[in-house]
């Protein structure tokens, strides 16, 4: 079995090593500001509904990302996204939409790989949460994230050496 992270510190350096460009992660931030508008949007629209929603997928989350030690949780992740969108059927799943459109277009078009979302969905997503976190607060918009922050080359992890083969077979 391929080995995989065991933690979101663990990971944390990989997800920012397949973030080196500032391009790219400018529009990670804007998407995942567009993220929380909606998520704003969903609560003041759905004041009950919503919150419970997200509380229960927030819980659902954190039982996956032990389980995305082992493999994809694409169970977790579908529920996570069910659940918000039953309660808020418009603006979640177009906040969810804006962001990943966002992402993708930095890791396609912009970084020339494939989002680590795809084998890490869980992690990915915290990471994300975390990096947006650092920009707010007026860092990492320029230069090597990496360097910026301190911390060492990461490893890859061998089914990212295989998808990025096949991306770059493509």
């Amino acid at each position: 079995m391929a080995k995989r992270p065991q933690s979101l510190d663990e990971f944390w350096p990989y997800y920012l090593s397949e973030h080196r460009s500032a391009a790219s992660r400018r529009l990670h931030f804007v998407g995942t500001a567009g993220f929380m508008t909606a998520m704003g949007v969903s609560a003041a629209m759905n004041p009950v509904r919503f919150p419970l929603a997200i509380a229960a997928a927030l819980a659902i989350g954190k039982h996956g990302l032990g389980a995305e030690r082992e493999a994809r949780p694409l169970k977790h992740v579908a529920a996570m996204i069910l659940l918000p969108t039953l309660a808020a059927p418009l603006t979640f799943p177009a906040g969810v939409v804006f962001a990943y459109a966002c992402a993708w277009v930095g890791h396609f078009k912009i970084e020339g790989n494939r989002p680590a979302t795809f084998q890490y969905p869980l992690m990915s997503a915290a990471s994300d949460f975390r990096m947006w976190g650092h920009m707010a607060m007026g860092r990492l918009w320029s230069g090597d994230p990496l360097e910026e922050l301190g911390l060492e080359e990461p490893l890859l992890y061998p089914a990212d050496v295989q998808g990025e083969a096949a991306v770059a077979a493509e």
